[in-house]
């Protein structure tokens, strides 16, 4: 596939995540927007998985850190035949298996129930080094918010990653500056993010976290650094494709209205 088309993807994410937020009538539309072209790419490009056969022995394996933008995910594995793209309308559901975070337990490609900010992140580190020890040649890549970056158990699994060399493992960061209390830099600023994960002894990588061009050489890039992680710094815009909600932190955690969702999916060239 061409740009073009991973770029219509997307959008077909960003328009379910806001479908499946407003029918939800609660949920993080803002973190789930700017991470939907990274999941994109790992999800149809990127990753040796197989929706017919969720478990197979040497898939690779994507970790939602940030597991509040459970959204994206949800409509990633959905869009690729994990589940009904339908089924993504009980999100938040009583009785439904698309909880507010994600469950491994319930949902097929869920590798990790999270939610718990920094915890996926640690689990990363480990499910690398047990595909290294068990003589896998699968991947583990992890999704982090800029910030969950504030919680020290972040620098601890990364200090860990670095030690033992772990080049099957590659995080990327949704870098879009911003968290529920407003911006990262007037809560508690994670800059110079590249910098602490290189001093960390990682292989670092900062991109367009939107330009599938960046995205995918990085993903290349990743793969062919050898004995040391790969952290990709993507910078991005929360509420990405949505332009009451871009850059704005008011939309971390709230659904939109009726006439909002609908005004949203006309902007992202989607139907109601």
């Amino acid at each position: 596939m061409d740009f073009k088309q991973y770029e219509e993807i997307s959008a077909r994410l960003r328009v379910d995540i806001v479908k499946a937020v407003h029918k939800a009538g609660s949920g993080h539309p803002g973190g789930s927007l700017s991470a939907a072209d990274i999941v994109t790419a790992l999800y149809f490009k990127e990753m040796n998985i197989d929706p017919k056969n969720p478990d197979m022995d040497d898939r690779d394996k994507f970790i939602l850190s940030k597991g509040h933008a459970g959204p994206v995910q949800y409509a990633a594995l959905a869009e690729r035949g994990y589940f009904p793209v339908e089924e993504l309308w009980s999100l938040r559901k009583l009785g439904s298996r698309l909880q507010g975070h994600p469950n491994r337990d319930k949902v097929p490609g869920i590798e990790m129930s999270t939610g718990s900010l920094g915890q996926g992140f640690a689990v990363s580190v480990g499910m690398a080094m047990a595909a290294r020890m068990d003589g896998k040649k699968s991947r583990t890549y992890v999704l982090l918010g800029d910030g969950e970056l504030q919680e020290g158990l972040i620098w601890e699994a990364a200090m860990a990653a670095s030690h033992y060399k772990l080049d099957n493992l590659c995080a990327i960061v949704d870098w879009n500056g911003l968290q529920i209390d407003g911006k990262n830099d007037d809560v508690m600023t994670v800059k110079p993010i590249d910098e602490k994960f290189k001093a960390f002894g990682f292989n670092v990588l900062v991109i367009d976290g939107h330009n599938f061009e960046e995205i995918f050489a990085a993903f290349d890039a990743a793969r062919e650094c050898k004995e040391k992680p790969t952290a990709i710094v993507a910078k991005t815009n929360k509420g990405r494709g949505v332009s009451f909600m871009e850059d704005n932190p008011g939309w971390h955690g709230k659904a939109p209205g009726e006439d909002e969702a609908r005004q949203a999916v006309s902007e992202l060239g989607g139907e109601w």
